[in-house]
């Protein structure tokens, strides 16, 4: 889907009705790469169809992988395991996406062959020493810019020992590369983490049935590979967040959004928008690949600030633009810290957030971990999305809820996560325009 290098939004019309958003980028990364590494045929529904989740996929590809689209965006995925991967005759890039270059570094760190992953000039920015380490620890070759610390990543892998690893921050990408190495190596890989991340690689093995467990919060792998398998992806969390903060604070706003991912993981954002007095009413439906999925129901409700720290970061770390937008409308002051993290994403989202706001009016202090923001009345401005998506989208939100017309620059960036969100924006307030 193109989308518009810049939109014009405004008038704070409510948001009425029903949307699914797309499916969940993390869990769809996943289930590309978990069909790749099974024997036999795969069926995945409701893949994630931003540029994100495609990079993964076309990386997969360049291994010898067999992946088709059919009827209904259906996607079938036709492997003959690790064994059957291929050197890539290319170097793989791997775009704005670091779930795909993390995660296939992992994959990657237990196949003797080379490779090379690449991204965007973004992508190129962001820290890999954190996984390029450990994965060095297990016995994989790895070299690339600053000693490794920055891709392009050049990896000869196999003959990969299993090991202990305790990283000093939690992180979700981090921990799925290291099990998939894991799943390649002699011996045992465990994961200690310092607080919980995102459990989707844990959750969708185990349904699987490859040799992963978790206990007392320690991830342990061994050599083994998942089954093929069929899944529907749920909604992406992250997605739906946008909404869930655009009918919040937008007066006569009654929304559901349906089959959400409703891993506890993943819902730190609804549980910060509760507490600043949102009414959401989580709704649970079922499972789907060991994931939990529902409905969330959410109304305009007048909001008051609170603070955001510690181990609650991790849960709400992609989420904290959108928070602060919420937060840019609400009574009171809101503080995000222990947020460093955000420095190192598509953008300085530290830096970004605060830019942004400012252009709306909001009072804003930028903190070296986090922000400080004083809620009171946005006015429209001129926005813009510095090449990250989330800002995009958080800013569409914001400028959503103003009266009189705030413009978005460069939000066709929004693309890389959630194409269609400005499409089911307009549906649900009523501009066919949209």
């Amino acid at each position: 889907m193109n989308l518009p290098a810049e939109v014009t939004l405004g008038g704070a019309r409510p948001l009425r009705g029903s949307v699914r958003v797309p499916g969940d980028k993390s869990i769809s990364h996943r289930a590309y790469l978990f069909a790749a590494m099974a024997t036999g045929r795969s069926r995945i529904e409701n893949i994630g169809g931003g540029d994100d989740t495609h990079a993964t996929r076309l990386a997969l590809e360049h291994l010898g992988v067999r992946i088709r689209t059919g009827a209904g965006g259906v996607v079938t995925v036709q492997s003959a395991g690790v064994d059957g991967m291929r050197e890539p005759e290319v170097v793989i890039d791997c775009a704005n996406a670091g779930t795909c270059l993390r995660l296939m570094a992992g994959l990657l760190a237990g196949r003797p062959f080379h490779a090379t992953l690449t991204g965007d000039a973004s992508l190129r920015r962001r820290p890999m020493a954190r996984v390029v380490e450990p994965l060095r620890a297990m016995g994989a070759a790895i070299d690339g810019r600053d000693g490794g610390r920055l891709a392009p990543l050049a990896i000869r892998g196999g003959g990969l020992t299993g090991i202990r690893h305790s990283p000093a921050v939690a992180s979700a990408q981090v921990k799925s590369a290291l099990v998939l190495a894991g799943l390649q190596a002699s011996g045992t890989t465990e994961i200690a983490e310092p607080g919980q991340s995102r459990d989707h690689t844990e959750r969708m093995l185990a349904a699987f049935g490859a040799p992963v467990e978790v206990r007392d919060g320690v991830v342990r792998v061994s050599a083994g590979a998942p089954q093929a398998f069929e899944m529907s992806v749920p909604g992406d969390p992250s997605s739906a967040a946008f909404f869930v903060v655009a009918a919040t604070i937008t007066p006569g706003s009654d929304v559901l959004l349906q089959d959400v991912a409703l891993n506890p993981t993943r819902l730190g954002f609804v549980h910060v928008l509760r507490r600043m007095g949102a009414s959401i009413d989580v709704r649970a439906k079922g499972e789907s690949g060991g994931e939990p999925v529902g409905d969330l129901a959410v109304r305009y409700a007048a909001l008051t600030g609170t603070v955001v720290e510690g181990d609650e970061v991790p849960s709400v770390i992609d989420e904290i633009p959108v928070l602060a937008v919420a937060a840019a409308f609400a009574e009171g002051v809101t503080e995000f810290r222990d947020a460093a993290e955000l420095r190192v994403k598509e953008s300085d989202r530290i830096g970004t957030v605060e830019q942004e706001l400012t252009q709306l009016g909001v009072g804003v202090e930028q903190l070296t971990d986090g922000l400080v923001i004083r809620g009171g009345r946005p006015r429209a401005a001129t926005l813009k999305s510095h090449g990250d998506h989330r800002i995009a989208l958080a800013a569409a939100v914001a400028a959503h809820a103003i009266d009189g017309e705030s413009m978005v620059r460069g939000f066709k960036v929004a693309s890389v996560s959630y194409p269609g969100g400005l499409a089911d924006l307009g549906a649900l307030t009523g501009d066919a325009s949209r």
